[in-house]
């Protein structure tokens, strides 16, 4: 879903003391509408950014998996409605790891499966349960910079995270509002350091933990106000360690420090080029500048730049691009 830059300590720094204004973010490009046919879709639940530019997108409705260039020219597909290899019954989230293995969360088959970059299948794991390495309806997958694949384990209220073929490493949560705890959480997003925010969905708040759970900070109310939230759903950390949330029923994305001080949002409810009806989930291009967010209800992909960035990755020179 979600591309995650990683720079040394000393360019970490000069980024976030660069960015002391937000970014901010305008319209670029958009494709899809509703549909069955190549580029279209029935309900896109998830984004993902690989290395080099390509985009991969998940069809809740339409049980497939897309991908494209950078700017929406379809490339290709796979997928189908059912139960075996290669299958899907609503997909869900999905991430791209470093050497392009494609990760999407099998949502009513209570499963993960990887693919190779074009679609060939090459695993899976889970079934639905409650016991470890099991699931019911896994909503979001993210590969983090240790190689961990987690896993928001959606009705069982939990994160789990395994080894990048599924073996079960650990897990942290149960229901509840207290914190650690969640309610339905949809979407995950891992920070290149290693830390781990949840959108906790029907809580209408973000948590954030570390690589092994320990819980860290949180923020968030329901709500329509600046920091509040209807329904969260996909988080993105960008390489400047903001947190870039997709506000599903509040038909926008908001973006925030890493402690959770509000920086900026965009979007409203509409089918104008930059509204939504339904902010599903957010991925940003490897350089950074673009930001991907799929636009479920509208049927298509929408894509912003951002505007006033007071440093870009490239003028690093020592960035490294890993993958959520």
């Amino acid at each position: 879903m979600k591309t995650v830059l990683v720079i040394g300590t000393a360019a970490a720094l000069a980024v976030a003391a660069a960015w002391a204004s937000p970014p901010s973010y305008e319209y670029k490009g958009m494709w899809g509408q509703q549909g069955t046919g190549n580029g279209d879709f029935r309900y896109p639940s998830g984004v993902a950014v690989a290395r080099g530019g390509r985009v991969y997108v998940s069809e809740w409705n339409g049980h497939r998996v897309q991908y494209f260039t950078s700017t929406g020219s379809y490339v290709g597909k796979w997928g189908s409605f059912g139960t075996g290899n290669g299958q899907f019954n609503n997909p869900a989230g999905i991430d791209v790891a470093t050497l392009g293995r494609v990760y999407v969360a099998d949502s009513s088959n209570h499963r993960i499966q990887y693919f190779n970059a074009s679609g060939v299948y090459r695993g899976k794991w889970g079934s639905e349960g409650t016991g470890d390495g099991r699931f019911k309806n896994p909503a979001d997958v993210a590969v983090g910079s240790n190689g961990y694949i987690y896993v928001v384990d959606s009705q069982n209220h939990r994160v789990q995270y395994f080894d990048g073929n599924g073996s079960f490493l650990g897990k942290w949560g149960a229901k509840g509002t207290a914190n650690g705890e969640f309610e339905t959480p949809e979407g995950i997003g891992i920070a290149a350091g290693g830390d781990v925010y949840v959108a906790d969905t029907g809580n209408n708040r973000i948590q954030r933990f570390g690589a092994a759970g320990s819980f860290k900070s949180k923020w968030g109310t329901a709500g329509t106000g600046d920091g509040q939230f209807d329904a969260p759903a996909g988080v993105v950390v960008a390489e400047s360690g903001f947190v870039y949330v997709a506000d599903t029923s509040n038909h926008r994305v908001q973006y925030f420090r890493p402690n959770g001080s509000f920086l900026g949002a965009f979007g409203a409810n509409g089918s104008e080029t930059g509204q939504f009806k339904r902010a599903e989930d957010v991925a940003f291009s490897p350089n950074g500048l673009w930001l991907y967010v799929c636009d479920a209800n509208n049927h298509r992909m929408q894509y912003f730049e951002q505007t006033n960035p007071a440093v870009t990755p490239a003028s690093l020179g020592r960035v490294k691009t890993l993958f959520r």
